[in-house]
Formats: C-alpha cells, structure tokens, sequence
C-alpha cells in the first residue's frame, strides 16, 4: 500500500506562490528603500547606511546562533566564533569582495535612477563568464557566449539611451559595473568558502556582516561621514530610523526569500524569477517617478532580460547534462 504524500500539489503550489511573491515584494521594495536613503536624502553617507545594515544582519544572525541554544529544535543555526584567527584567515578575502560589492551597489544606486539600475548592474553573468574560466579554468558553450554578447548589447544600447536621455551618470554606471564584477568574484570564492565552515550558509552569512561592519569603519573614515553624521540635522529623527530599520530588514529578508525560492523551486526558477522582477521592478520605478523612456531604452531593458534568461537557461541544460553523464565530469 503506497503511503500518500505528505503535501499535496495544491499545498506546494501556493507555498512556492507565497515564496516567490514574497521575494519579489521584498526585493523590489529593498531597492526602493536604498534608493530612498541613499539619495532621496540629504545624508551623504552611502558607507554608513551599508554599515548599519551589515551590523543589523549580523545581529540577528547572532540572536539566531544564541537561540539555537535554547531551543535546539526550533532554531537550527550553527555555532561559530567569527573571531578565531584561522576563521579570519579563511573568510576575510571573501568579506572583502562583499564588502566591496556592498559598497559599489549602494554607490550605483546612490546616482543611477531605479529605472536604469537592472541594465547598470547587468554585467555580472559576463564577469561570471570571464572569471570562471580565468579562475577556475570552465570554458563557456557557443550558445551561452552568445546570449552575453545579448547582455553586452543591452547594456551598451541603454547607456546610450540614458545618455542621450541626459539622464546617464557616468559615475554611477562606473559603480554598477564594478558592483557586478565584485558580486561575480564573490560568488565564485564564496563556493570554496563554504568548505571552511561545513557548506553553512547562514555561518558564512555572520562571519561576512561582522568582518564587512568592521571594514566599513575605515571607509566611512576615508569618505568624511563621521562629519557628514555629525552635522546631519535629522541624526535624531524618528522617520530616519523607521527608514533605516525598513532597509536593514529587508536586506536580511531578502536573504531568506532567496534561500527558500532556491530550496522549493530551483537555481533556474529563481534566476528567471529575478529577470522577471526586474522587469517589473523598471516599469514601477519609471511610472513611480513619472519618467518617460524611448523606445530604444526600453529595447535594450528586453535585450538584457532575454540574454540574462537565456545564459541561465542554457546553463541549467549544461548542468542537467553533466549530472546525467556520472561522475566522471564532476569537478573535485
């Protein structure tokens, strides 16, 4: 006699619809609240909102490691010390790079307008492309090539777009791209990482918002906003805090939405999951702030998304292929 199953279709079907409908609200809503901060004020201080994010998020991670102890069953976090002297030696190189893709990101969102941040921010697969084989020695398909030269053809079509637009900054543009090659080296060392702290994600989560706190200190130093902090009128202000709050809160959220969308769906479903809340997160942003966009600027946002879920597609084939061939193609 088979045993039913545990959940039903109808069940999983309205989880994932939970999980991906909650990704994209926190998502979408985490870019508008950045936004907000970082120049929707006149705080100008782009290192110190990161830093008091990264300390939020290593917090919670903390509570979380202390609960786990009281309540073993209910809260699963793994026991670290972030300030052991071989753990340090291990993951700093990767705190830096997240560190340095936190602080690029938020300086790309500090000039560029939410409209033109997914095209600013859309090298990263190339970088993949780039350093996977520089590093790791993977050589890319035909097919995948040509979906990044999509991707170089979108960003190229809408930088000219936004410049003719008047609307381009240059600056702003230079950060996205160094966001997206920061973001791609992370996500390669971050694999060889995980080994040093047993493939735990959320551990490696506290190690990296502890180390990114402390390498921030020196950042804010360099960029005067100890002073800017000091004369910013509205420090004390109630609505600044509930601001802040929302931003720390949903770049943690974020986290766990990713994880969950990765767990029930697949690596695939949540990169076409985010292409297409990029998607949506362009449109919003140009009706929320009343802007009007060419038909060339809205082309090159359809170039990239198509080659972003193309590259993902095919390598998702790739991978489902090589499992399928056995072991004798898995790397060691």
């Amino acid at each position: 006699m088979v045993s039913a199953p545990t959940d039903s279709l109808l069940s999983k079907y309205v989880r994932i619809f939970f999980i991906v409908s909650g990704y994209w609200i926190v998502s979408i809503l985490t870019v508008f609240v950045n936004k907000t901060l970082l120049s929707g004020t006149n705080l100008d201080a782009p290192m110190f909102i990161a830093f008091f994010q990264t300390v939020f998020t290593a917090l919670v991670c903390f509570i979380l490691i202390k609960l786990s102890y009281v309540f073993p069953t209910q809260f699963t976090f793994s026991p670290g010390n972030p300030f052991e002297v071989q753990t340090i030696k291990d993951v700093i190189p990767v705190s830096i790079l997240f560190t340095a893709m936190i602080a690029t990101n938020n300086l790309c969102l500090k000039y560029v307008s939410v409209a033109f941040y997914y095209v600013g921010r859309s090298l990263t697969t190339i970088f993949n492309v780039i350093f996977s084989y520089l590093i790791l020695g993977d050589k890319t398909s035909s097919s995948c090539i040509f979906f990044c030269a999509l991707i170089v053809f979108g960003f190229y079509l809408g930088v000219d777009q936004e410049s003719l637009a008047g609307s381009l900054s240059v600056s702003g543009t230079i950060f996205g791209v160094m966001a997206s090659l920061s973001l791609s080296l992370y996500s390669i060392f971050t694999k060889r990482v995980l080994i040093a702290v047993n493939q735990d994600i959320w551990l490696l989560t506290y190690y990296n918002n502890i180390y990114s706190s402390i390498l921030f200190i020196p950042l804010m130093t360099v960029n005067s906003e100890f002073r800017t902090l000091f004369h910013y009128r509205d420090l004390f202000d109630a609505k600044f805090w509930i601001m802040m709050s929302i931003g720390a809160i949903c770049g943690f959220t974020i986290g766990i939405f990713t994880s969950l969308q990765i767990k029930y769906t697949s690596a695939l479903t949540h990169n076409i999951s985010g292409t297409a809340k990029a998607c949506a997160q362009t449109v919003i942003a140009t009706y929320w702030y009343q802007e009007i966009k060419s038909f060339l600027w809205w082309t090159s946002n359809v170039i990239v998304l198509i080659g972003s879920a193309g590259y993902a597609r095919i390598k998702q084939v790739e991978m489902e292929k090589k499992h399928k061939a056995g072991p004798v193609y898995q790397k060691v």
